[in-house]
């Protein structure tokens, strides 16, 4: 029997897991970390780096390093996301050919499949070199909100990678599988808050036996750690301007540094209520070097970070509703993501269901052993369980007038299928334009476009007249196809939605070549 791994592909950090004798492990690195950090680098010599090495030389190679790319894969370049980022990271983001944003590094352009494929490789290799035999298949895990193009990048990043994809499943889902495994609880109901380095997620499941069915999700995916990180910069830029009267936030270098150091102050204020921030020759000017030296308290950061949280607490509202449930009615809420850590994300929880959180579970490698207890389960026909997920958006299609014509809702379980009767607009109209949107918003615009396709062959006929049978199919991995049927003529175009801003397979394969020079094959 094969062996499956399970992948948390974190906007931070990275987690490997299989199952063992029955058990899953998380599987530590070369350096004995359970966690690696979703990091990429070149260096000056050409040198390719991921994880721990990527991150050792940031400082000194901050527009060469590469952090924070899943908030970029399977977006378009001119979205309001990619902006951001762009004002924020020290490396250069461009646009590729198909509208998505690419990330350059040197002479090198690189899509942001191909970046999460690079660190995929890296979790393979230590998969491999912990069990001793060759690793193909996995399962990777993506925040519950991602739309179809960040999920279908996801699956090309594992293609890239050399692993086949069982399945794609969402980091709460995940959670939760871990949370269950052994447990016979009845009927009860749990939520999972994952606040992750870069995307935030609320999933409320039901659990029973070997059943788990999803009730609802909801999230942001550009949302977590990170944005903590960058609120302490900004503090610590506005400080040292203040009493240094410099500017540093056209040094990158520095700005990495201060990076490190927000994110180390953040860590050290989940279990004391001060730190020091001390970074020396941060500056110099005529007047000689300058140092940044403060007192960083826990007060502060929670001033700073506090409507985050109340965010984050607007999404739980917002979930519950859409799963018919008050917070009275959940049994158990499970903390996921490293930044629940921290003592306001703990104290927000608990005020708001009045229960303390379930402790039970490792915040940062719980996805990733939900992973693997899901890919035994793939390839063991000895497990039982009955995994229930949903759409986390709905999914229709552009109608006459500029409006979305849904016909999934959100959080309707997976897999369906679903079809509509649609007509022409105009006399004698032989051909039709199928706009696939996904998105909440009535007006079409507002939503994102996974694709088009046009079906001609039309018989000609009076406005209204003509039957158009269109019909969406998503499966298991969240993955949308869509097809449109002419009543009258069987005439029929289907595509598997490939959305605007992911790559060709062409593109995949060039990819795919490139990286293989690289690649060191594990010798059986």
């Amino acid at each position: 029997m094969s062996r499956v791994i399970g992948i948390d592909l974190g906007t931070t950090n990275c987690c490997v897991a299989v199952v063992e004798d029955g058990r899953p492990v998380v599987i530590p690195n070369t350096g004995g970390y359970k966690t690696t950090p979703s990091m990429f680098a070149v260096g000056e010599d050409g040198k390719r780096l991921v994880g721990h090495l990527a991150k050792r030389q940031a400082v000194t190679n901050a527009s060469g390093t590469v952090f924070a790319s899943k908030r970029l894969i399977g977006r378009r370049y001119d979205s309001d996301e990619v902006r951001r980022a762009i004002e924020l990271c020290p490396y250069e983001i461009v646009e590729g050919p198909n509208g998505d944003p690419r990330i350059r590094i040197a002479d090198k352009t690189y899509t942001c499949p191909e970046i999460a494929g690079i660190i995929l490789r890296e979790m393979k290799r230590v998969a491999q070199e912990h069990l001793g035999e060759p690793v193909r298949e996995a399962v990777i895990t993506v925040p519950a909100h991602f739309n179809d193009a960040q999920r279908q990048s996801t699956k090309d990043a594992g293609k890239i990678a050399g692993l086949e994809v069982l399945r794609i499943i969402n980091e709460p889902t995940a959670a939760a599988l871990s949370y269950g495994l052994g447990r016979n609880a009845d009927d009860e109901k749990v939520l999972v808050y994952d606040l992750g380095g870069g995307t935030f997620d609320v999933s409320i499941l039901e659990m029973s036996d070997d059943v788990i069915e999803v009730l609802a999700t909801a999230g942001n995916t550009f949302l977590g750690g990170e944005d903590f990180d960058r609120r302490i910069v900004n503090y610590l830029v506005e400080e040292f301007e203040a009493t240094e009267g410099i500017d540093l936030r056209g040094d990158p270098m520095a700005l990495q540094r201060l990076k490190d150091a927000a994110e180390k102050a953040k860590c050290d204020l989940s279990v004391s209520t001060t730190t020091e921030v001390n970074l020396p020759f941060i500056a110099s000017d005529a007047a000689g070097p300058r140092h940044l030296s403060l007192e960083f308290k826990r007060d502060t950061l929670e001033s700073l970070v506090g409507d985050i949280v109340e965010d984050t607490i607007k999404t739980v509202e917002f979930c519950l509703n859409d799963a018919g449930l008050s917070r009275e009615q959940v049994n158990q809420v499970i903390l996921v993501g490293g930044q629940t850590r921290t003592p306001l994300v703990q104290e927000a929880v608990s005020a708001y269901f009045g229960q303390r959180p379930h402790k039970g579970v490792n915040p940062d490698e719980v996805v990733a052993v939900g992973a693997a207890i899901q890919g035994e389960a793939l390839v063991n026909d000895d497990q039982n369980m009955l995994l229930l997920d949903v759409t986390p958006l709905s999914l229709g299609i552009g109608t006459f007038g500029g409006h979305f014509a849904k016909l999934i809702e959100r959080n309707t379980t997976l897999p369906v299928q679903r079809s509509h009767i649609f007509t022409t607009t105009r006399d004698d109209q032989t051909a039709v334009k199928i706009r696939v949107l996904q998105g909440e918003s009535d007006a079409a615009e507002e939503n994102d476009l996974l694709g088009e396709f046009i079906l001609s062959g039309i018989r000609e006929a009076r406005k209204g007249e003509p039957e158009i049978e269109v019909s969406f199919n998503i499966d298991t991995n969240g993955i949308v196809s869509v097809s449109a049927l002419d009543v009258a003529t069987g005439r029929e175009q289907s595509i598997t939605v490939n959305a605007t801003g992911t790559l060709s397979d062409a593109e995949i394969h060039r990819i795919i070549e490139d990286n293989d020079l690289y690649e060191i094959e594990f010798k059986e």
